[in-house]
């Protein structure tokens, strides 16, 4: 799940994601679980996200799917996007990585907490917009867990 803020509402790129520590047999007859506690070491998971992040940003690019707006409009042009999408592999990626709480249902129903459904939107936290300010009305987070939730 993609959050472009933090919980004060300022600019923080980010994902919550579930990844699964092993994968189906080639077959497709049987799981196989990872060796390690994680089932990629967090550096290398983090240069596979970057990857694979940044393919999927080239070929919506290519297919029209992305606008850029304001300071970002250069980008529209494609030699522009090309040099910015080079930038982006300039620095690692920071993965943060643990085993859930409770287990992987528990990890699950904790994402469901953070991202209500669509028809609770966050657009109806918006308060104004006036000279490209925009105001949103803060709301409350749900908890985090701790050991005794497991």
């Amino acid at each position: 799940m993609l959050h472009t803020w933090n919980q004060r509402l300022q600019h923080h790129p980010h994902v919550h994601c579930v990844a699964a520590a092993g994968g189906l047999a080639p077959d497709h007859t049987h799981w196989i679980s990872s060796r390690h506690r994680f089932f990629l070491p967090v550096k290398v998971l983090g240069r596979v996200f970057r990857g694979k992040f940044v393919a999927g940003l080239k070929s919506a690019f290519h297919q029209d799917r992305l606008a850029f707006y304001g300071h970002l409009a250069p980008l529209a042009e494609s030699r522009n996007f090309a040099a910015w999408l080079r930038s982006l592999f300039r620095h690692d990626w920071v993965v943060y990585a643990k085993p859930p709480f409770g287990g992987p249902e528990h990890a699950l129903r904790y994402l469901k907490r953070l991202h209500p459904p669509r028809r609770q939107s966050p657009n109806r936290r918006l308060v104004a917009l006036e000279q490209g300010n925009v105001t949103f009305r803060l709301a409350r987070l749900p908890r985090k867990p701790t050991s005794s939730d497991c």
